[in-house]
């Protein structure tokens, strides 16, 4: 597997860590110095990133990612893609598409984690 495919699994088992709310799974892919913007602008440590999007307020059903692209630099990838989130609301699921690029980088364990991410604007259906 080439170190691009590499990154794009790992940042697909994050996208299945969100959509099975599974928090131990997206601790481990998630590095301890991880910082996430979302598409309001808002600003999320790894912390409060895991407790909002596993066991927090938002429900996850699915995070599909669109041909995404690997830029591979050293121990550091930059991954951009389109994503589809499905979340529940209030009133049913509802699917969210949006640009997002996440900064991955290599473990002296030879595991990606994600360092940093950004997501949006949203994108119309």
């Amino acid at each position: 597997m080439s170190v691009e495919e590499q990154v794009v699994r790992a940042a697909q088992d994050r996208a299945d860590a969100l959509a099975a709310g599974d928090r131990a799974r997206l601790e481990e892919l998630l590095h301890p110095s991880f910082r996430w913007v979302n598409h309001q602008g808002g600003t999320m440590s790894r912390q409060e990133y895991v407790d909002r999007n596993a066991g927090g307020g938002l429900v996850w059903r699915s995070q599909r990612l669109h041909d995404p692209t690997v830029t591979v630099v050293g121990t550091t990838a930059v991954l951009h893609t389109v994503v589809s989130d499905v979340v529940a609301t209030t009133s049913g699921d509802e699917e969210f598409r949006m640009p997002v690029t996440q900064v991955w980088v290599l473990g002296d364990d030879s595991r990606w984690t994600c360092l940093a991410g950004h997501a949006g604007p949203r994108l119309s259906a």
